[in-house]
């Protein structure tokens, strides 16, 4: 199999883990407290992964570590988990559709990766096709819910292009765990100050988690930053919109529905934009020599 496709299909199980990830917060997990719940997603996550790796930070990785593990997962699950509870799904993944177009301008910026044309095209595409499956004009827009959505892209694009800028120095799976680990231990008093105790969690909610932690986070986590090694910048942002795509085939199925004319031309309008991503062997190749320049 082809280099760039392998690796896209492995970074497509970060999207398609994560366009789940809404649905089991919204039905199992406990509402509120979004800062332990933050701290419980990524904190099991980065130890697993730590435990599979057994490697500690080392020189600046210490201090990368901390940037990276507030902008990709500790800020970053905070704020998805406020979007998840006050915000419909729709309106949060709508919002979260415009990232493609945000990590290209910044990888432009901090790793020299100018937008190809049909990138930016994928990305226009992508959000159009986003907002065409999931917005129908009778959601409300939480102010509260839009504002952490906003946040939550803008912080955690940037911090997907400085772990690709930063990546190459070290073994995928240990900087993700250093990253999860400490996100995780960095909301922890945060979450005891402004929270109190921890939430109690019955069944469900420890099984949502253990799902969230595991394969919404440290395996998805492991195959997103695995692509952007491999990939250039836009075509991973562009097969992130496999995220919203997955919400709604999830939706779909769990409340027994057919898929309306709308949303079947917006699906089509995201798989066109992750197929126009798609990058050549050269640009492959080329995205990774500078990186590892860098």
């Amino acid at each position: 199999m082809e280099a760039n496709v392998r690796w896209t299909l492995v970074t497509a199980i970060a999207p398609v883990a994560w366009g789940t990830n809404y649905f089991v917060t919204h039905e199992y997990l406990p509402p509120g407290d979004p800062l332990y719940g933050a701290a419980i997603r990524a904190l099991p996550a980065g130890l697993l992964l730590l435990a599979v790796r057994r490697e500690l930070p080392h020189g600046s990785w210490w201090w990368r570590s901390a940037v990276l593990g507030l902008l990709n997962t500790g800020v970053f699950f905070a704020l998805v988990y406020v979007a998840a509870q006050v915000l419909p799904t729709s309106l949060a993944s709508t919002v979260m559709a415009v990232s493609p177009m945000v990590m290209m301008l910044i990888a432009w910026g901090l790793v020299a990766e100018r937008p190809q044309a049909r990138h930016l095209a994928g990305a226009g595409i992508g959000a159009g096709g986003v907002a065409l499956m999931l917005l129908a004009g009778e959601a409300s827009a939480a102010p509260l819910g839009v504002a952490a959505s906003v946040a939550a892209m803008l912080l955690s694009s940037l911090g997907y292009v400085l772990a690709k800028r930063w990546g190459g120095e070290v073994d995928v799976l240990a900087s993700t765990s250093w990253q999860l680990t400490a996100g995780g231990l960095l909301l922890l008093p945060f979450a005891v100050v402004v929270e109190g105790a921890p939430p109690h969690l019955d069944g469900p909610a420890l099984l949502g988690f253990g799902y969230v932690s595991v394969v919404a986070t440290a395996l998805a986590f492991a195959a997103w930053f695995a692509g952007l090694r491999h990939l250039p910048a836009g075509t991973v942002g562009l097969v992130g919109l496999l995220n919203p795509v997955t919400g709604v085939l999830l939706g779909t199925l769990a409340a027994d529905e057919v898929l309306t004319v709308r949303q079947l031309c917006g699906l089509v309008l995201v798989l066109v934009a992750v197929v126009l991503g798609r990058p050549v062997a050269a640009r492959v190749r080329a995205a990774r020599a500078m990186t590892q320049v860098r």
